[in-house]
């Protein structure tokens, strides 16, 4: 009995091992303990699938590219111009990230897509498929820089379901 409790005892301690140095690993990569999000509309379609699970960078490690400028530069990312970057909807922690292109940067007082002064300096966003803008169409304001959670750089499609499942009974 003892030996089979030692035994278990070096099992978990490997897999603990492992699991410290897959965490590690990517935590150097993308320098955020977010490693990846899970897509839970079809905002992002075609280009992002629900259930996807997108890979990510920290916002410190890289420069945001908005749509307007990756047009001028000719850079895309997820087969459209600008960076996707993953967000706390007006900064709220409670808040489901939102999973949208960075589509213009605005200054406090320029004129919003909805004629308004924007109350603050930030990113004015829109999913792939949506109609219109974040700003107003959610009711969000423009995404402070520190809003943003990820910048997405990779898609491993449906292995965001485990996820979803745990998270919503999807």
């Amino acid at each position: 009995m003892k030996k089979a409790l030692l035994e278990l005892g070096k099992s978990l301690a490997e897999a603990l091992v492992i699991v410290l140095l897959i965490v590690s690993v990517a935590y150097a990569a993308t320098g955020s303990w977010h490693i990846g999000f899970a897509v839970e509309s079809g905002s992002m379609e075609p280009n992002m699938q629900v259930g996807d699970l997108i890979l990510v960078q920290a916002p410190h490690r890289t420069n945001i590219t908005t749509w307007e400028k990756g047009e001028e530069l000719n850079y895309t990312t997820f087969s459209e111009y600008g960076d996707v970057i993953i967000y706390r909807p007006n900064g709220m922690s409670s808040a489901t990230p939102i999973i949208h292109r960075a589509m213009d940067w605005v200054e406090k007082g320029d004129k919003m897509p909805d004629g308004k002064p924007a109350p603050h300096a930030g990113y004015i966003t829109k999913g792939d498929n949506n109609f219109g803008y974040d700003q107003p169409m959610l009711g969000v304001e423009p995404v402070k820089p520190e809003w943003v959670v990820a910048v997405a750089r990779a898609r491993v499609p449906y292995l965001g379901y485990p996820s979803l499942i745990l998270k919503k009974g999807f």
